[in-house]
């Protein structure tokens, strides 16, 4: 069975409902990832080569995860947004994932400055910086989380995700 036709629909669907959601709550419910995770690896498993199509789906899904791992580790980002990202791999396959991550780490830099400029908190911000870079050098990996001042402030990172992934899918 064809099933490319029905993989980024439903991923499309599944990142404006993940971008809604952490807009409103700031949180994406493991209930849709699992969801999302379920219905790409059973529709993957359906596919003519069901074996190249689940090897696929988990480079995808490692590579997604394995690339915005490090932030979550240095409090840049929540759990929800790594796994979101794996989610995503897991439909867009390795190749699609990584341009999604670098498209996905523009938006969010520029999501990220847009808020901080708006919120008047460049200082603060750049102070963390310094803290997390004088953390790393003097600790190395003891200086992965680093006690900061004070939050800069948390940001929607799954609307980053979700027009990093559309933008791609549109393009291809």
């Amino acid at each position: 069975m064809p099933i490319e036709q029905y993989l980024d629909p439903i991923l499309l669907v599944l990142v404006s409902t993940a971008a809604v959601n952490d807009l409103a709550t700031r949180r994406i419910p493991n209930l849709l990832l699992l969801a999302g995770l379920s219905i790409v690896l059973g529709l993957r498993m359906l596919s003519v080569d069901p074996a190249a199509s689940l090897l696929a789906a988990l480079g995808g899904m490692g590579l997604g995860f394995a690339m915005f791992l490090p932030f979550y580790l240095l409090r840049g980002m929540a759990a929800g947004d790594v796994k979101l990202m794996a989610v995503v791999g897991a439909f867009s396959g390795a190749d699609e994932a990584f341009e999604i991550v670098v498209l996905t780490w523009c938006v969010g830099g520029v999501m990220g400055l847009c808020m901080v400029l708006l919120r008047g908190r460049l200082r603060m911000t750049l102070v963390n910086i310094g803290l997390l870079l004088s953390g790393i050098r003097a600790h190395g990996s003891e200086g992965l989380a680093p006690p900061f001042q004070q939050s800069a402030g948390a940001m929607p990172y799954g609307l980053a995700i979700a027009i990093g992934t559309i933008v791609v899918l549109l393009r291809h």
